[in-house]
């Protein structure tokens, strides 16, 4: 009671700390206005990281800083959007169980692991850009997973469920899946995940043996922990690539298109 009292006394005698607050929470909303280009989140998600990020680039120079400015932009967006997802969750108890939520911090925690070795390992190794690239595209897998739940939930309930925030999806370029105009009817079409597993060994076979054991291992813990044949599996091969794949300028931020288009860009 008396400390309570004494701290009352404090802020009626000290009104230039009540002012230091409040200027220091202005400015704190200026800077996140100015960050996001005085755009909400809800209209940042509304288009994709790439779009963002060339938006943020073409206002304040095409460089390394700018280019930061705009992912990390975008994945603090990302995160309360889902970090709102998952509270509305927990608020109606149909979100994951305590033992979802720490099988999901696992595979979180192995993906780090792996993107570590792997940004450090692959040649050249990832600098400032790729480890804040591989940290957006990593976010989605959090965000997929409380969706899952909104999903299951709306399925059960859905005169009771609001219509979920629309999430971003992998655009993928008219015919990039189509087998080649030669290629004969009869011959089976490779699938996604055949093409995602051949070319994560490409990606590995010219490494040292020992790096190449390490990215291995890393990698492999990261499968034991999500469900095989998945779509999920299949993101994790593709982020995995991503990460190993060398770094190639991201059009509208260097101005230039990419030398090599990368096998699996960001998804959203």
């Amino acid at each position: 009671m008396r400390t309570a009292i004494a701290s009352a006394v404090f802020l009626l005698l000290n009104p230039a700390f009540l002012l230091a607050q409040s200027q220091s929470k202005s400015t704190s909303t200026r800077k996140a206005s100015a960050d996001r280009m005085g755009m909400t989140c809800a209209q940042i998600l509304q288009i994709t990281s790439s779009e963002w990020i060339a938006k943020v680039t073409s206002m304040n120079g095409s460089s390394e800083d700018a280019e930061l400015q705009g992912i990390n932009g975008y994945g603090k967006c990302y995160d309360e959007r889902t970090d709102r997802l998952a509270a509305s969750l927990a608020r109606s108890r149909k979100g994951p169980s305590a033992r979802e939520r720490g099988n999901f911090r696992d595979l979180a925690a192995a993906l780090d692991d792996f993107t570590s070795k792997a940004l450090a390992d692959s040649q050249p190794p990832g600098g400032a850009l790729k480890k804040a690239y591989a940290a957006l595209y990593e976010k989605e897998f959090r965000y997929e997973f409380y969706e899952s739940y909104e999903a299951k939930a709306s399925e059960l309930h859905p005169a009771m469920t609001a219509a979920p925030e629309p999430a971003p999806t992998p655009k993928t370029a008219p015919g990039a899946n189509a087998p080649p105009a030669d290629t004969k009817a009869s011959a089976a079409p490779v699938s996604e995940m055949t093409r995602a597993k051949n070319r994560f060994g490409e990606l590995l076979d010219p490494m040292p043996p020992d790096k190449l054991h390490e990215i291995h291992a890393a990698f492999g813990k990261v499968v034991e922990l999500q469900p095989i044949a998945s779509a999920q599996e299949l993101a994790i091969y593709r982020y995995a690539i991503f990460v190993l794949e060398p770094s190639t300028p991201h059009p509208g931020a260097t101005g230039d298109a990419p030398a090599v288009k990368p096998f699996a860009p960001p998804p959203f």
